[in-house]
């Protein structure tokens, strides 16, 4: 039977955000006049603030504006890899490491299930040694292009959920696996906090935090 360890991303493992910082590391250094576009960004943003339009649609929005509508993996990859790299060397909580190095040498299976973009996840993933990712996918064209379009739903909250349950029962998990620790910061993964055996708050904002003291939920602080 195997233990897992399902551990968020973005403010849990990091200490600040990557979807904005990875769309700014791409731009500044392969097409630095997409720059000139952060006012229409701003505009997305606010948009969203005030719900014309979804978390999902401004993911693309910002994609599109950043990145480009349709950009060759080839041409990402060495921008991927250097954006891993710097996360992993500056942006991780040191009580993130200690938690994965603890649940490694326990023999569970590290799973990062992030609402960002498995574009890099994966590569930030891989230099951290997870086994497995679940993300926000792109759409990738036959010709290997990455289109400023999400493939399937956006991981937040219930959908973060729902891919972990189908996740778990493509890996043949299903009914399989044993006890399950979970770690995020923001009660929007309420869902996946109720789902595992073992439910942890990291560095938990006011919502999440009171939630965690009102179900007996372990709290913990990475720094």
């Amino acid at each position: 039977m195997s233990e897992l360890a399902v551990y968020d991303m973005d403010r849990t493992v990091t200490q600040g955000p990557t979807y904005v910082p990875f769309l700014l590391h791409c731009a500044m250094r392969r097409t630095s006049w997409r720059l000139l576009l952060l006012p229409a960004v701003a505009v997305s943003v606010a948009a969203y603030a005030v719900r014309l339009i979804d978390r999902a649609k401004l993911k693309e929005i910002c994609h599109r504006l950043l990145l480009g509508h349709r950009v060759h993996l080839s041409a990402l990859k060495p921008l991927v890899d250097s954006f891993a790299d710097r996360q992993v060397a500056t942006n991780i909580r040191p009580g993130a490491r200690a938690a994965i190095a603890r649940d490694k040498a326990q023999g569970r299976r590290l799973v990062l299930a992030t609402a960002s973009y498995r574009l890099y996840a994966d590569a930030i993933a891989e230099r951290l040694g997870f086994d497995d990712v679940i993300g926000t996918g792109s759409i990738i064209g036959l010709d290997e292009r990455v289109h400023a379009k999400i493939a399937g739903e956006n991981a937040y909250g219930e959908a973060k959920m729902r891919m972990i349950a189908e996740w778990v029962d493509k890996s043949g998990l299903k009914g399989m696996h044993g006890h399950v620790r979970f770690y995020s910061d923001h009660v929007s993964d309420r869902p996946a906090f109720e789902w595992a055996d073992a439910p942890v708050a990291v560095n938990p904002h006011g919502k999440l935090r009171r939630l965690a003291e009102e179900r007996g939920w372990a709290v913990e602080d990475w720094g």
